[in-house]
């Protein structure tokens, strides 16, 4: 209940409206003070009427009209003259005079503190004006506690009725927050939770309804960021779908084009001059046509398994891949270089880190090729306290200005022609996997240098 929004508000109104009772409670209790006070000296005023009327009155009734106005001794001043009209014994020293003849407010309040919280039973002289001018001055002495007791029972009732108040209060606004702010919060928290089963159903979209002017905005917010985010799911489904159809489309024409080279491989065998000089750039055009094939199908695998990370020397990966690549190489003059130190093992996997360096070196040997002019091609490993560092760097020409723009972004970063951009997105990929990240260290006239970083640390569910 206290952790709701409702339960608080009611809470905290209770807890205003009990604070604004108190600084009502006290000017009220003060005000109750000085009104008690003033009937006392019209009760005293009263009494004095029969001794004016008769100066000698009989003890018992002096005591009788003292009793009835709740007082021990009263004092008149008339005519400049000071006079004792009715008297008794007090019964203890007077301990505070008040005057309430031109009070001030706070005095009052401050007055009336004191008397409440002053133990026993004080006596106490009040001065005050004669009603209808019966003279210049009266004066009361009186016990205060009568007056403690009037008090007390006062305030008692304006706290009972304060409370009521406060609660009926606190009750009604507790009603008008539940339907007019809880209500709409609930619809909107209601809309979020149903949109979230189901974001592609349209239906689900929020209407806006509040007619307060800040949940209206909002709803209305919320409701374009539906839109937005349902139009982009479907944008995406599309998309998804669509890739799936490539995917298969490009399966299909890479076994056509496979079949394709086959063929041109046989037409290669001819003698006729015309067809020789055409076979080499038939079947350049089928490979590249197959490359591209292939990797379209390697990006789109949705089902690409995380890598499996083991402790795997570097030497021999690094090994395969240079291996691989000189059958590769023909006739250019490329030579490949291995700085790997042979106790260097790093954690990975091994299919996908042979992938990942692999594509590097791949990428390296064809720019070398494409120049014409040879090169060479270095395979470096070295570590740190936190990493495992792996560069493959060139002697090639580096990367033109366009291609390093979009380097690891599919079908955008190709750095040949007639590249699908697909191989360094996809190695960025798989060393993200691991943790790490793949980046261009160096490019220029002189040479390309990437580097692959992988962390040591291992991740615990902690972190």
């Amino acid at each position: 209940m206290l952790n709701t929004l409702s339960g608080r508000f009611l809470m905290l109104t209770v807890v205003f409206v009990m604070l604004a009772e108190v600084f009502i409670f006290v000017p009220s209790v003060a005000r109750f003070r000085a009104e008690y006070l003033v009937s006392r000296l019209e009760r005293a005023q009263i009494a004095s009427l029969a001794l004016l009327a008769d100066e000698m009155i009989d003890p018992a009734l002096e005591a009788e009209l003292l009793e009835n106005a709740e007082v021990f001794n009263v004092v008149l001043r008339r005519d400049e003259v000071r006079q004792l009209v009715l008297s008794s014994e007090i019964p203890s020293p007077i301990v505070a005079t008040y005057d309430l003849r031109d009070p001030d407010t706070w005095s009052l309040i401050v007055d009336a503190m004191t008397t409440l919280t002053r133990p026993g039973d004080a006596i106490i002289r009040v001065i005050g004006a004669p009603v209808r001018e019966g003279g210049e001055l009266i004066e009361v002495t009186m016990a205060t506690g009568p007056l403690r007791a009037a008090m007390i029972e006062y305030g008692l009732r304006v706290l009972i009725l304060s409370a009521v108040i406060s609660v009926v209060t606190a009750l009604l606004l507790f009603a008008a927050v539940i339907r007019f702010l809880v209500a709409p919060i609930q619809g909107v928290v209601e809309a979020m939770l149903s949109y979230a089963k189901a974001p592609e159903d349209a239906r689900r979209i929020i209407e806006p309804t509040a007619g307060i002017t800040e949940l209206r905005a909002a709803e209305e917010a919320l409701k374009s960021l539906q839109t937005q985010l349902t139009a982009s799911l479907r944008q995406k489904d599309r998309l998804a779908q669509l890739g799936s159809g490539v995917a298969k489309i490009s399966h299909d024409l890479r076994n056509t084009l496979t079949t394709a080279q086959l063929f041109a491989d046989r037409i290669e065998t001819t003698g006729d001059p015309a067809v020789q000089r055409m076979v080499p750039k038939l079947l350049n055009s089928i490979r590249r046509a197959v490359s591209i094939c292939e990797g379209v199908l390697a990006f789109g695998r949705a089902d690409e398994p995380p890598p499996a990370l083991s402790h795997v020397p570097l030497a021999g990966i690094v090994g395969d891949v240079i291996d691989g690549e000189r059958l590769a190489v023909g006739e250019a003059d490329i030579s490949f270089a291995e700085e790997v130190p042979g106790g260097m093992v790093v954690r990975a996997d091994p299919e996908q880190l042979f992938r990942v360096i692999a594509n590097l070196v791949r990428n390296a040997r064809q720019a070398l090729e494409a120049r014409g002019e040879g090169g060479e091609i270095s395979i470096s490993g070295a570590e740190t306290p936190e990493n495992w560092l792996i560069r493959v760097a060139d002697t090639g020409p580096g990367l033109p200005p366009k291609a390093q723009e979009h380097l690891f972004m599919p079908f955008h970063g190709a750095a040949k022609k007639g590249g699908s951009g697909l191989g360094l997105a996809i190695a960025a990929e798989l060393v993200r996997g691991h943790g790490g990240r793949l980046s261009l260290a160096e490019t220029g006239p002189s040479g390309t240098t990437f580097e692959i970083v992988l962390p040591k640390s291992v991740v615990t569910m902690l972190d």
